[in-house]
């Protein structure tokens, strides 16, 4: 049997949303998918997909690029980036005002674990 791996970033980037809109336990019941590009085209310099808000405040955004899905985090970033860097998951900052974390989610495997780390950070508020 054939393994197949999920690296198409659209798709990574549908996969999470409905992680995060279809949990109603714990800190993610307050989180909702916004804003969302249902025509969105992945870039190399990644396209906005996405929101992730808890109430009206802005959590996250997503971008897809073509092979990966980017969740830029707003609030909660240094907690994002050590549950992210605990979970595997590729980190790094960016030098923005105000600055952000930046999460690397590149397979479909890997939308448990950026679900993991919004998970924390909202739990974390």
């Amino acid at each position: 049997m054939v393994e197949e791996r999920t690296t198409d970033g659209r798709r990574i980037a549908e996969l999470l949303a409905s992680e995060l809109d279809g949990r109603e336990d714990g800190a993610l019941e307050a989180v909702s998918v916004a804003n969302a590009d249902r025509d969105v085209e992945p870039s190399a310099d990644g396209a906005r997909a996405y929101d992730v808000e808890v109430g009206d405040d802005r959590l996250a955004r997503a971008f897809v690029h073509p092979d990966r899905l980017r969740l830029e985090f707003e609030r909660g970033r240094e907690l994002a980036a050590e549950t992210a860097t605990e979970l595997e998951l590729r980190v790094r900052p960016k030098a923005s005002k105000p600055p952000k974390t930046l999460v690397f989610v590149e397979s479909g495997a890997a939308v448990k674990r950026a679900t993991d780390v919004v998970d924390a950070v909202v739990g974390a508020d």
